[in-house]
């Protein structure tokens, strides 16, 4: 073989190389993907029911609450919303169509939607309660239908309260970690209701903190007539007493959680 024709071979074999490190390369996605689900839980307190810090025995109906533009996040570093951090997302997916859900219907957590996520830690979460656009709640973000039983007085409330909300929260703190998304496998975060906040719960001390912020369920009784309260949030500011109305305000803002995990709360309207 001559010299010429040796450096010809020496050439196609090189441009075979490049070729197949080429192909190589583009054919590696550019980020594997699995699939994550947004849950909403509204726990035993509104599946089971309970009783308030002041002896009435609670049993929901129906708990509707209606989230629009819910947001999970990768974030590095953590978000922290106790330290009023800068959610930094270096990943972010979301569901922009308002979903009414009841959280009293079943025994688990309810799906909220679906998402295609790149793979990754999803460690922090955010949404928006607002008003439902159709349906049994119509008009509120948030609608409770049941019963309250106390010394053999039973009264049949139906609580529309139109305040929306937003929440930025950081990771779930729960039994187990949730937001791990692997290539083709399902994950799961929760946004997390605590509605004991704004009734109490009988079953803590007095004194503990859940019991002294909490309005309890006495203030709504004595508005009740014939066993009947069915009230929304602008019959409650003018009928409540101006400290039981400004408690009930500085409550709802509390009621999202990522398990309990915190939120960065932000009222977005109140009732005229």
């Amino acid at each position: 073989m001559s010299y010429q024709t040796s450096k010809i071979f020496t050439a196609i074999g090189l441009l075979a190389v490049v070729g197949v490190i080429g192909c190589s390369q583009e054919s590696v996605p550019v980020a594997e993907a699995g699939t994550l689900s947004i849950e909403a839980n509204g726990e035993d307190f509104v599946r089971q029911g309970f009783t308030t810090k002041d002896g009435w025995q609670i049993s929901f109906d129906h708990v509707y609450v209606t989230l629009d533009s819910v947001k999970a996040y990768q974030t590095e570093p953590p978000f922290d919303p106790q330290q009023s951090d800068t959610l930094n997302a270096k990943t972010e997916v979301s569901l922009d169509q308002p979903t009414t859900i009841d959280l009293a219907v079943g025994s688990e957590p309810i799906e909220v939607g679906k998402l295609d996520a790149p793979a990754g830690r999803y460690n922090a979460l955010s949404w928006q309660m607002v008003a439902a656009l159709s349906g049994a709640a119509q008009g509120y973000p948030i609608m409770m239908v049941g019963s309250a039983s106390k010394d053999g007085e039973t009264i049949d409330f139906s609580l529309k309260l139109s305040e929306e909300l937003s929440f930025t929260c950081g990771d779930f703190i729960g039994d187990e970690r949730k937001g791990f998304v692997n290539s083709g496998e399902s994950a799961d975060v929760e946004a997390t209701f605590h509605f004991d906040h704004l009734f109490g719960d009988a079953e803590a001390p007095a004194e503990d903190a859940i019991n002294t912020g909490a309005l309890g369920f006495d203030p709504l009784a004595v508005l009740a007539e014939n066993g009947q309260l069915d009230i929304d949030s602008a019959a409650l500011k003018t009928r409540l007493s101006d400290a039981d109305h400004q408690k009930l305000m500085e409550i709802l803002p509390s009621l999202g959680h990522v398990g309990e995990g915190h939120c960065e709360e932000t009222t977005l309207t109140t009732s005229s």
